[in-house]
């Protein structure tokens, strides 16, 4: 009896210990603690279809996620508001998108978000309002009441359009000025005379000026939008504080990708692998520019531009919306 007693004993210890290899071998909760001390390692990010977004491409092909021990699983959107709804039900632990969306975001309550990297910033001609090349249009003074096509309302494009065109005394009215037509379609639009000027980002704007000769009216480069951030990383205040260890993580391996998106040559060997874009056309495109560090100061620009231009009804605490790094 006493045997049997132990035998019993002993294969209940064999049987705990199985089941406890088992567990691990699962990957349960506790294994994704385990590397590096990361409380989540496969992280769902949101990315858009454009050169801004690169950093995160060149992380994946490089091993910057992977040396800290992250996984990557990307999820094609077409902008932040998309996101939106997506980090609220943890479809997506991270996405990109423009720093107005979370600013709106945060001022409208619809999220909480947390800013935890910068993915681009205004250059020069990044951004621009062109024209016909036999348009009588000269002067971004000549704008007003005219037919202006754009991709959407009251968002980030539409905010520098009002920015860049109030010194000239131009008063945009979104709803009657703006006609909206996706970007690939600006150029058709422009050539039909249908309207008499588009706002387009790049590479349009290269492209435009190059099939259609046309002008280009003003960019978003000087005053208050000068520099300005345009897009970042974003998470929801809640993931953050869950998950500091696996945040910092994907911020470090994304300030190495992004010093490494300055290259040139590194982007045209990236970007076609998620866009439609050839090396050829990055290769003449302005591209903008892709800061290492996060700055709730840098970010606090944005805010103030839209806080001049009635976008935001109330005074955003950005310092405590931004984790920064780099």
């Amino acid at each position: 009896m006493k045997f049997a007693r132990l035998r019993r004993a002993s294969l209940v210890g064999a049987l705990a210990v199985a089941l406890a290899l088992a567990s691990a071998a699962c990957g349960g909760s506790d294994s994704e603690k385990s590397a590096n001390g990361l409380e989540k390692r496969t992280l769902n990010v949101g990315v858009m279809p454009i050169i801004e977004g690169a950093a995160v491409q060149i992380a994946i092909t490089k091993g910057y996620f992977k040396a800290e021990g992250l996984t990557v699983n990307l999820k094609q959107i077409t902008g932040g508001a998309a996101a939106i709804p997506q980090l609220k039900s943890g479809q997506l632990d991270i996405s990109q998108g423009g720093h107005v969306g979370w600013l709106l975001a945060a001022d409208r309550g619809t999220l909480k978000p947390k800013i935890v990297a910068e993915a681009s910033s205004m250059t020069k001609n990044l951004n621009a309002i062109l024209v016909a090349k036999d348009s009588t249009i000269t002067s971004p003074k000549d704008l007003v009441g005219k037919k202006i096509a754009t991709n959407a309302k009251h968002d980030q494009i539409a905010l520098l359009v009002r920015s860049a065109l109030a010194p000239y005394g131009v008063q945009i009215d979104e709803d009657k000025d703006f006609q909206i037509i996706p970007f690939p379609n600006q150029e058709a639009a422009l050539k039909e005379k249908k309207v008499d000027a588009v706002v387009v980002p790049e590479p349009f704007v290269t492209q435009i000026q190059q099939n259609l000769g046309a002008r280009l009216l003003t960019d978003f480069s000087t005053g208050a939008t000068k520099d300005i951030p345009i897009t970042g990383y974003a998470a929801t205040e809640d993931f953050v504080k869950e998950n500091p260890k696996t945040v910092a993580a994907f911020q470090r391996a994304i300030v190495k990708a992004q010093a490494d998106a300055a290259d040139r040559a590194v982007l045209q060997e990236v970007v076609p692998k998620y866009t439609k874009l050839p090396p050829a056309v990055i290769s003449v495109v302005t591209l903008n520019n892709f800061p290492t560090s996060t700055s709730a100061s840098r970010i606090q620009r944005v805010a103030d531009v839209m806080k001049q231009f009635d976008y935001l009804e109330n005074d955003v605490d950005v310092k405590s919306m931004v984790l920064p790094n780099g």
